[in-house]
């Protein structure tokens, strides 16, 4: 199934997994709603500090859920049109990237070349969880990579001035 703009206002859950209509995308819906991540990040950065943490958590529940519903009506787990995962695991990035164009461009291509690649374990762990909270799994693994990297490069670079 295709889903469309119907699909997408028929239940809260598919316009949430759908990433507001991001997912509708007829290519690279997964850019789509990566992108979707970053405005939500800077509402999310604007919260105190305690509350950061917890809401991104509540925020990757709620998805585990909405994926999980919207999955199961559209008949593949892991469907293209899913994106909230992205956006949850971009956020993730965000969190620990420097608040600057430079580093955030960096986040997003870091994050989308995991999240496309799939290293270890990250492919094997998406093809064993067929429900709502693999699809948001193998995203957080795909985000844990990124900020690896992220947290490395920032290193090297202030390690060399």
């Amino acid at each position: 199934m295709k889903p469309d703009l119907k699909f997408l206002l028929q239940h809260p859950a598919h316009f949430i997994a759908l990433g507001f209509g991001s997912g509708l995308a007829p290519k690279a819906p997964g850019t789509f709603g990566t992108l979707i991540g970053f405005p939500l990040a800077l509402l999310l950065f604007r919260l105190p500090v305690v509350w950061q943490a917890p809401v991104l958590l509540a925020m990757f529940m709620l998805g585990a859920w909405c994926c999980d519903k919207t999955g199961k009506a559209l008949g593949v787990a892991d469907h293209g049109s899913i994106v909230w995962d992205e956006i949850v695991a971009i956020i993730l990035v965000l969190a620990f990237t420097p608040m600057n164009w430079l580093w955030w461009l960096v986040a997003f291509i870091l994050f989308r070349l995991f999240d496309i690649w799939k290293p270890f374990p990250i492919r094997q762990l998406d093809a064993k969880l067929k429900n709502g909270f693999g699809v948001m799994l193998d995203d957080i693994l795909a985000a844990v990579y990124s900020i690896i990297c992220i947290l490395a490069l920032f290193i090297w670079m202030n390690s060399t001035h």
